[in-house]
């Protein structure tokens, strides 16, 4: 991924609201559980960070997905990961689909305005009995005149609390088998029939989770994205821009880490000495840092191949499995470098390694993605 001037002043914008809208109020955000999302997104919205890669007729920048890796690595420096969970889930997340698929008219009423930042999204797949198994949902909507009727429950949906609608995987058929019967529909959560509760977590506290009820919901057919009973394929096809995005900002957010402890290893004294100074710590510095390194050559790759228009089914799962690994051993070992003071909530330290647990979880566990890879070799079959 070559690196233009374009994208140099793409970088300077996101971190410019990073570190002037978004840092100085982390810490408050955390402890409230919530950040106000609507506002953020304004700010972003107005920037025009939120559409850099969808059509210019709605609000979007209409540039390549390289610009996409850009901004979610910028976001990475958010001092918090529960931030760029809520602004990712908006840009990347609960938006391909309804830019590549939706028609004009669904994407005027809701990709423009989440674009501007006026109108907040949401992504409805998981569910308590699905998580990573897309195609065991249970959620179903049937037919009633010129409507779709909505029952079942969302789980785990980040953003959902403030959420103005929801890109919604739903059953439509009860036949062609479970991954021909699925569909993408928009759903307005100030609707009828909807409950939410919000979850605590152990992690990303200011990102708002929650826990949503649809009971005979009742919305417009014409609220489907694209043709019916394609979900699956077209929820699979968003996957890849969530997992690349995931991989950039949590690079970034690694590293940052990193030299926030190379620092305290150079005040913090033992045996009369920094610890920085033990050979030790010198090789597990620069193993980690390696070893990030490497898996952003891999997101850059499948980049590149992406905005070429190829498939990188097989390599975004490999960035994605291979992130959630460091995203679970790298914290562990920083904070055993802070000692004691690494298990105080005062340093930031403990609140990656809260954060980043997620990351081998969120967008298809590590296991998954493993499974992905083998199907992709030849040597798991294809269902």
């Amino acid at each position: 991924m070559q690196e233009t001037q374009e994208h140099m002043e793409l970088r300077r914008t996101v971190a410019n609201i990073v570190e002037n809208d978004i840092n100085p109020n982390v810490d408050e955000w955390e402890e409230a559980e919530m950040m106000p999302l609507h506002d953020v997104c304004k700010i972003m919205g107005r920037a025009g960070v939120l559409g850099i890669s969808k059509p210019a007729d709605f609000g979007g920048m209409e540039l390549d997905y390289s610009y996409e890796v850009v901004f979610a690595e910028e976001m990475g420096h958010a001092r918090a990961q529960g931030v760029s969970t809520a602004i990712g889930v908006q840009s990347n997340m609960a938006t391909p689909a309804l830019a590549t698929h939706g028609s004009d008219e669904l994407r005027q009423e809701f990709l423009a305005p989440a674009i501007a930042g006026d109108m907040i999204g949401c992504i409805g797949v998981t569910e308590e009995g699905s998580g990573s198994d897309v195609s065991s949902v249970r959620s179903f909507a049937r037919k009633d005149g010129d409507d779709y009727v909505i029952s079942g429950n969302k789980m785990f949906i980040t953003n959902s609390i403030q959420a103005d609608w929801m890109c919604m995987l739903c059953n439509t058929s009860e036949e062609n088998g479970p991954h021909r019967n699925k569909t993408l529909i928009m759903v307005p959560l100030a609707s009828k029939g909807i409950g939410r509760q919000k979850l605590k977590k152990l992690g990303l506290h200011c990102s708002d989770t929650g826990h949503i009820h649809f009971d005979e919901v009742r919305v417009p057919q014409r609220y489907r994205i694209g043709e019916e009973n394609l979900g699956f394929m077209y929820q699979m096809e968003q996957f890849q821009e969530e997992r690349l995005y995931a991989v950039g900002r949590t690079i970034t957010f690694l590293e940052d880490a990193l030299e926030e402890t190379i620092d305290y290893a150079r005040q913090r004294q033992a045996f009369g000495r920094p610890i920085l100074d033990n050979q030790v710590m010198h090789y597990k510095m620069a193993e980690m840092q390696s070893r990030l390194e490497a898996v952003r050559s891999l997101l850059y790759r499948a980049t590149d191949i992406y905005v070429e228009g190829g498939n990188v089914t097989k390599l975004a799962s490999m960035a994605k499995y291979l992130i959630g690994v460091l995203a679970t051993e790298v914290p562990a070992q920083l904070l055993q470098f802070w000692g004691g003071q690494g298990f105080m909530a005062e340093n930031r330290i403990s609140r990656v390694y809260r954060d980043m647990k997620l990351v081998s979880i969120g967008g298809g566990a590590n296991e998954v993605m493993l499974q992905i890879v083998a199907k992709e070799m030849g040597i798991l079959p294809r269902r």
